[in-house]
This record gives structure tokens, sequence and C-alpha cells, in this order.
């Protein structure tokens, strides 16, 4: 399934208590990197644009980036015999393998650079505990652990939040359906995110899960400023 296949939002102004999660630009997940995701690099200028709107607004802006251990158990190479996609289940990981990707302190687990990380309020760094992956910006895979994404939002007093980034049908999925679990409303940007597309029905899977959850789609042009004329 496409993201262009579900029902959109006309528009959205934008107002008190909005906020914009940036999910996992990093350069593994770039065209070239270790989990490239195909066309991960073709928005990043709107994704600027974005942000200096919401900036402009005083409203929030977060990162999350993926950070992993060099030993990391969601990493093929961590269990003989098994390559990256293969599938995979465990506490905490799954429900595939991955190539190893973003490991700490290596460019890979930079932000792109065509990224104006400067545009952020905050960065929220997950996955980096060994035996834990962190799909979401909000949780980690074992369902428990909190990485600090939704305390910060409300501390901030975002109640709305406006999803983009990488990828589609993981992190952008789970961040997106976490945050509807946790109260907020939730609306994914469909022209700002690619998926990994592993394995093949996974973005139909993701979306209609999102669906079910109350999760929102509108496409970025639809994001009307705050003084707009009506």
């Amino acid at each position: 399934m496409d993201l262009d296949d579900v029902p959109h939002l006309d528009a959205a102004r934008l107002g008190k208590g909005d906020a914009l999660v940036v999910v996992d630009m990093q350069n593994d997940f770039m065209p070239g990197g270790a989990l490239a995701v195909a066309g991960g690099d073709a928005f990043l200028d709107r994704v600027n644009a974005l942000m200096s709107l919401f900036k402009e607004h005083d409203l929030p802006v977060v990162l999350t980036q993926d950070w992993h251990p060099r030993d990391h158990d969601s990493f093929a190479s961590r269990h003989p015999g098994k390559r990256a996609f293969d599938p995979y289940e465990a506490p905490g990981i799954g429900p595939v393998l991955w190539p190893d990707h973003v490991v700490q302190g290596t460019r890979g687990a930079e932000f792109h650079p065509g990224l104006d990380a400067r545009l952020a309020d905050a960065v929220i760094r997950k996955g980096y505990h060994k035996k834990t992956d962190s799909y979401s910006g909000f949780l980690e895979n074992d369902r428990a652990t909190e990485t600090g994404l939704d305390g910060y939002l409300r501390s901030r007093g975002a109640k709305r939040i406006f999803i983009c980034g990488l990828a589609a049908d993981y992190c952008v999925y789970y961040t997106a359906a976490d945050g509807a679990a946790k109260g907020y409303e939730v609306v994914v940007l469909s022209d700002l995110t690619r998926p990994v597309g592993s394995p093949p029905d996974r973005m139909k899977t993701a979306t209609d899960d999102m669906l079910r959850k109350g999760v929102r789609f509108l496409g970025s042009a639809g994001i009307r400023r705050r003084d707009a004329p009506a």
C-alpha cells in the first residue's frame, strides 16, 4: 500500500499545542548507507523548511536519533547463520534482523549533513540498549521503557504532533502509533517519509494499524501558517 492511497486531511493550521517530530534522518538510512531507504534524502529541503516554520511559530521541533552499540542484538552479524532482513523474533528484537547500522560515534549514525539540526529544540536518542531495539520515538521495543519524548512534549504543552522522517513502515509507524496511544492527535506527513519495504507487505500492515489507531495523514503542502487567510 502506498500512503498516497489513504484518506488525507485537506489542510491543518498551526497553533498552540502543535509539535514536529522528525524521525531518524541519519546517514545510514540514506541512499548509500548501511540500511538505505530509497529516496530517503529526497525531501530534506522540505523538512528543513517545515522545521523553520515551526520555529517561527515557537512550536517544539524534536529529532529522534537511532544510536546503537556495536554489538546490538538487532544486527544479523550477532546471530550465526542469519542474514540481514531474515525474520527473527525475540523479546525486544524483531520482526527482522538488520545490517549493522547507526553505530554510536560513526558517520552512519550522524544526521544527514543536509538536515539543519540547528533548528531542533531537542534530540531524543533511542536503541542504545544492547538487548532492546527502539523503533518508536516514545517507547523501546520492550514496550515499557520510555525514551523521554513523551515527557518533553508534555512539558512543552504539545497536544498534536506532526511526524515525518524514516522509515515509514518502522520508526515513523511506531512513533505515530505510540503517540496516538498516549493521547496525542497524530498527523503523519505522507510526502516526507519513505518505507524500508521489508517484508513486502510491511507498509500495508503499518498503514492499516495507524488508521485503526486514529492516525491521520496530510501532505506537507497542506500545513498552514497560523496567520494564513482562511
